[in-house]
């Protein structure tokens, strides 16, 4: 059996347990898909010999009846992730040749299951970005083209690497991590599911900072099914990070029997853009009228600060991620710049990190620093939290007055071609959040799942944002609106 790797997690657990195939011949198929897929570059390091070393550890707990849910399961890890003794670059030249001689928490317990693990995944750096072409190895490519075109596009950012990986087959579920959509944007962009877990649901200790009150690790998965199995492994409380929520984590794929009928279920009339796509605004239409199938009642809701978001994040984000990044010196490990005759530290300081952070990374962090400095920190910062707390009030009303869930578009477009943005205004790049942000701002769950197809032939998502730490429900419903979608993926296989 050469097509393992196009198994979704819950099937290749299923045949797992029920010994018709083994863990070292599902590695070894996912390890042949990923040496076969360089076009895509969704890999930056690949683990073959650790992935079947881990394989045959499974295999041997699966026979003594010892078999987690992800217990020979083969992933992709985003490189954002600390592994130990495998090298953790965050897709940065300043992190060159860094090996972490620690694990993330959520490497931890996925390891601990049984997982295995293929290799790191490609990303922006330090996860700013919107469509992977800010990486040091050079961007991801989706593996979806435009109907009778040959030009290569974005899988979409920052965890553009994991979105390639799933939707190629090159893993069964990778990991991503998402600061202001960065695993639900690239999910829809490429047809596959992306969960950002509520804030604090799952750890970020190991996890390599960008901006620490917004950054929060999850699942990108086939299905929504999948999704559900990987989000319980990875969740739970973590002493080491303090933001870690204490309470008992739920089976959120018991959770999963698509019966939403008395839900109330939120459409924003602040998401409705100027310049919307028809494209986009009817798929949100159909998203409606699926879950109005199912049995939920639809209702139009109000989030008066949404307008407010984009420009609050990216105060605050680079505020963060100036603070963050700042431990990048180029003293302790990572790049270090050669000095000229007569510098000192500090020239060491600014040649190392000038030589290691890519332009935008080294954009936001100046933008961080300014709006932190004195003189400035009222009217840009301080006034940023203050729309934070907003927003944040707007959904917590929505919920009080009784919906169950948001309905939204996931992104403003379908995936764009790699270097069409280049030259842009960046602001048309920071657009692509713009559905996404006020997720993160309010620390809130939220799920894209792939509905459909557009005019080009790409696939296009549909966003559910649900109530804080109810991940099963939110999940239960956007199991609904797949079911209803019937979403198939047509990429055809170029690479």
């Amino acid at each position: 059996m050469t097509d393992l790797n196009n198994l979704t997690l819950a099937d290749a657990r299923d045949k797992l347990r029920a010994k018709e195939i083994s863990a070292v011949e599902l590695a070894t198929a996912c390890n042949a898909a990923v040496e076969a897929s360089d076009a895509l570059n969704a890999y930056c390091l690949k683990t073959p010999e650790l992935a079947l070393e881990q394989a045959a550890a499974s295999d041997a707990r699966i026979a003594a009846g010892d078999a987690p849910d992800m217990c020979g399961i083969p992933l992709g890890i985003k490189d954002l992730f600390c592994t130990k003794g495998v090298g953790t670059q965050a897709a940065s030249k300043i992190l060159t040749g860094f090996t972490p001689e620690y694990e993330s928490t959520v490497t931890s317990k996925l390891w601990d299951a049984g997982a295995v693990m293929l290799g790191k995944l490609n990303m922006d750096e330090f996860a700013m970005g919107s469509s992977n072409e800010t990486s040091t190895y050079g961007p991801a490519v989706s593996p979806w083209r435009r109907d009778g075109s040959d030009a290569a596009l974005t899988p979409g950012g920052s965890s553009g690497g994991s979105a390639a990986a799933v939707a190629a087959d090159l893993c069964l579920a990778a990991t991503g991590t998402d600061t202001g959509g960065s695993i639900r944007q690239p999910a829809a962009f490429t047809g596959i599911v992306g969960m950002k877990p509520t804030y604090g649901r799952v750890s970020r200790w190991g996890v390599v900072a960008f901006a620490s009150s917004l950054d929060q690790a999850g699942p990108m998965t086939k299905t929504v099914r999948d999704a559900a199995i990987f989000l319980k492994c990875i969740s739970g409380h973590d002493a080491r990070d303090s933001t870690s929520f204490d309470a008992p984590v739920p089976d959120f794929e018991a959770a999963l029997s698509g019966d939403i009928k008395g839900k109330k279920i939120g459409i924003p009339k602040e998401y409705r853009q100027d310049g919307m796509s028809a494209e986009i605004e009817s798929l949100w239409n159909k998203g409606a009228d699926m879950l109005r199938d199912a049995g939920a009642e639809i209702v139009d809701i109000s989030l008066p600060h949404t307008k407010y978001a984009l420009p609050a994040y990216y105060v605050l984000a680079p505020a963060e991620a100036s603070s963050n990044l700042a431990r990048y010196d180029g003293v302790r490990y990572g790049h270090r710049a050669k000095l000229q005759a007569g510098e000192g530290i500090n020239e060491m300081y600014a040649r190392t990190r000038a030589e290691g952070f890519g332009a935008e990374v080294r954009k936001r962090l100046m933008v961080g620093a300014y709006v932190l400095s004195a003189g400035f920190y009222d009217a840009y910062y301080r006034r940023a939290q203050r729309v934070r707390t907003l927003i944040k009030q707007d959904f917590e009303k929505v919920y009080a007055d009784g919906v169950d869930a948001i309905l939204t578009p996931a992104t403003p477009s379908a995936a764009f071609g790699l270097g069409e943005m280049a030259s842009a205004d960046p602001i048309q790049m920071y657009l692509n959040d713009v559905f996404t942000v006020t997720v993160n701002l309010a620390g809130l769950p939220a799920i894209s799942v792939p509905a459909g197809l557009d005019a080009q032939g790409l696939p296009l998502g549909l966003q559910l944002i649900g109530k804080p730490w109810e991940e099963g429900d939110l999940l239960n419903t956007a199991y609904s609106l797949e079911r209803a979608a019937g979403f198939v993926s047509k990429a055809d296989k170029w690479w």
